[in-house]
C-alpha cells in the first residue's frame, strides 16, 4: 500500500519534509540535492506547528494500517486460492519508507507481491515516484525474489464513489432541509506543478472522472466545482486554488459549501489542517457555512472497495491479462525520466 505518508509525530516533521522536497518526482527544483535541506530547515517550524495543531502529527499510517488489515481479511474471504493475505505500507516520505518495507518483504520470503498505490487517480509525481523508487529497492536485490504486479489507478471504481458519495451525503444532511440543494459542492485535490501538467500527466483528466462519477451517483443533486490546494513555491500550480474559490463563492453570494476531499484516502495534514483550520476557518468567519465531507479513514464502504480492486486484479492476472494495466504502459508524452522507462518495463515483466 504506497501512499505519500506524513510524520507520526512533530518530532519526524524535519526528515518528512528533506525527503519530499527532494522528490524531483513530486517537485522538480533547480539544484535540488541542495535547494531541499534549506527549504525543509526553513518550512520546519511552521509545519511543525501545524501538525500540533491537528493533534501531534499525521495519523495517515494509523488508518493504512485499519485500511490495510481490512482489506487483506476480506481478501482470504473473496479470493482464498491466494490467501493468506497480509498488507503493507510503503510511504516515500515518511516511516515506514519505502526501502524498509522493502526488506521486510524479502525477510518474510513474499513470493508474489501487488504494488497497490494508494492514490485513487495516477500521477507522475505520486504514483509514478512510489513506483520508481520501488523498483529501485527491486532493481537492488532489496525485494528479494517477487513476482510483481501493479494496481496503477481506480479512481472510477464504483466502490470508492460509493464510499465518498455517502460522506457527501452525510455532510449535506447537516444543512437545514430547505437549503441543501443550493449548497455547493467544492471538491479539493492535491495541486500540480504545471510543468508537472503541460508534459501529459494524466492526473487532472482522472481526479476530474472521479468527480463526474460522483456526481453522477449523486443525481447531480447539487451544484459543483473541482479545486486544487497545497501548491508550494513561487511556480506556477494547477488552479484554481481553494482558499481563492470559497472567496469567490462568498463574492458571489454562495453561502454554503460541503468541502470533498477527492484525492486523499484518508485524514492528513490537507485536510485536518489546510481544509478544516485554514480554508474552513477563514469561510466560517465570511459567515458562510461549511461542513467538510469526512475522509474516507475507516469507512467499511471504502476498505470493502479496497478488496474489491484487488479481487478483481488477482483475477485479471489469472486470466492473461498481464501484470499491470493497458494505461499503465503509456509515459507522458512530455517525458524524458529514464527511470519512469525503466520502471514501467521492470513491473510489465513482472519484476
Amino acid at each position: 500500500m504506497m501512499n505519500m505518508g506524513g510524520p507520526a509525530t512533530v518530532g519526524e516533521t524535519h526528515d518528512f519534509l528533506k525527503n519530499l522536497f527532494s522528490d524531483g518526482d513530486l517537485i522538480p527544483l533547480p539544484f535540488q540535492r541542495f535547494a531541499a535541506p534549506v527549504i525543509a530547515k526553513r518550512r520546519t517550524p511552521q509545519i511543525e506547528q501545524q501538525y500540533a495543531d491537528i493533534g501531534g502529527g499525521s495519523p495517515i499510517l494509523k488508518y493504512t494500517h485499519i485500511q490495510g488489515e481490512g482489506m487483506a481479511q476480506l481478501l482470504d474471504e473473496l479470493h482464498p486460492e491466494t490467501a493468506p493475505h497480509k498488507a503493507y505500507t510503503a510511504f516515500r516520505y515518511a516511516n515506514p519508507l519505502t526501502p524498509l518495507t522493502a526488506r521486510q518483504l524479502k525477510e518474510d520470503g513474499v513470493k508474489r507481491a501487488i504494488a497497490f498505490t494508494q492514490y485513487p487517480q495516477y500521477s507522475c509525481s505520486t504514483t509514478g515516484s512510489s513506483l520508481n523508487e520501488l523498483y529501485r529497492r527491486g532493481k537492488a536485490g532489496d525485494t528479494g525474489d517477487i513476482q510483481w504486479s501493479v494496481i496503477d489507478r481506480w479512481g472510477t471504481h464504483p466502490g470508492f464513489i460509493e464510499a465518498v458519495a455517502q460522506n457527501i451525503e452525510a455532510a449535506l444532511s447537516k444543512f437545514s432541509p430547505e437549503h441543501r440543494s443550493d449548497v455547493v459542492l467544492l471538491f479539493s485535490a492535491h495541486s500540480l506543478p504545471m510543468s508537472v501538467v503541460n508534459r501529459g500527466d494524466p492526473y487532472i483528466l482522472e481526479v476530474s472522472a472521479s468527480v463526474a462519477a460522483v456526481i453522477q451517483r449523486l443525481g447531480h443533486s447539487n451544484p459543483y466545482r473541482l479545486v486544487w490546494q497545497s501548491a508550494v513555491g513561487p511556480s506556477a500550480w494547477m488552479g484554481m486554488q481553494t482558499s481563492d474559490a470559497l472567496e469567490g463563492l462568498h463574492r458571489l453570494g454562495k453561502k454554503r459549501v460541503v468541502l470533498v476531499p477527492i484525492a486523499f484516502t484518508s485524514d492528513h495534514i490537507e485536510t485536518l489542517y489546510e481544509l478544516d483550520l485554514e480554508y474552513g476557518k477563514e469561510a466560517r468567519e465570511r459567515g458562510m457555512e461549511v461542513h467538510r465531507a469526512e475522509s474516507l479513514n475507516d469507512s467499511p464502504v471504502f476498505i470493502r472497495a479496497l478488496a474489491d480492486i484487488v479481487t478483481e486484479h488477482l483475477q485479471d492476472c489469472k486470466g492473461g491479462k498481464g501484470p499491470v494495466s493497458t494505461q499503465f504502459h503509456l509515459r507522458c508524452p512530455g517525458c524524458t525520466n529514464d527511470t519512469c522507462r525503466d520502471q514501467k518495463a521492470w513491473f510489465a515483466r513482472g519484476g
